[in-house]
C-alpha cells in the first residue's frame, strides 16, 4: 500500500530528474523499486523510529527516504520524502485516512 501523496511524491520527482535528463526519471523509479523490494524483504530492519513503528530507507543515488510502517498483513509506504526539504512534513499521514489497511 502506498499513501496517494507518497504516490504523488514519487511521480513528482520522476519527473523533476527526467526533466533534467533523458532516461534519470526511470533511474529514480528503478532506484524506488529496488528499495521497495528491499523493504518487502526485510521490513523490520532498520529498527522503528517512534511508537507508530515508522521506519525508514535511503535511496542510493538520489536525496529521497521511504518512510513507512509494516502491519500484520501489509507493508504501508507514508512518504518519499526529499532529505533536505521540510522535515516531518508527512508525519500526519495515516493509513486509515487514505482509506487503507
Amino acid at each position: 500500500m502506498i499513501h496517494l501523496e507518497a504516490e504523488a511524491e514519487a511521480r513528482a520527482a520522476a519527473a523533476y530528474y527526467e526533466s533534467h535528463r533523458k532516461g534519470l526519471g526511470r533511474e529514480f523509479r528503478l532506484e524506488l523499486e529496488r528499495i521497495f523490494q528491499q523493504i518487502g524483504r526485510s521490513p523490520q530492519s532498520p529498527a522503528a523510529l517512534d511508537d507508530q513503528g515508522t521506519r525508514k530507507r535511503r535511496l542510493r543515488r538520489f536525496p529521497y527516504t521511504v518512510y513507512y510502517v509494516e502491519f500484520d498483513q501489509s507493508i504501508w509506504i507514508a512518504a518519499i520524502a526529499h532529505q533536505k526539504r521540510r522535515p516531518g512534513y508527512w508525519s500526519g499521514r495515516s493509513p486509515q485516512a487514505d482509506g487503507n489497511n
